[in-house]
């Protein structure tokens, strides 16, 4: 699922830091009684200048 995305545009060479928020607005989903929950579990995120995986930096981030 696509969350927090923004287009930058960037030079050769240059770098930018670009930062974004991971809450719980970001990460629910909808439980069996329709309440907004996160569960536990693993999620990954990426990074990249397109979503071919080639082009794709990860990390994951694991909910208890």
């Amino acid at each position: 699922m696509l969350k927090g995305f923004e287009r930058i545009s960037l030079q050769p060479g240059e770098t930018k830091t670009v930062s974004f928020k991971l809450g719980f607005d970001e990460l629910n989903i909808l439980n069996q009684q329709m309440k907004k929950v996160v569960e536990p579990g693993t999620f990954t995120i990426s990074v990249g200048a397109s979503s071919q995986e080639k082009d794709l930096h990860k990390v994951t981030l694991r909910v208890k």
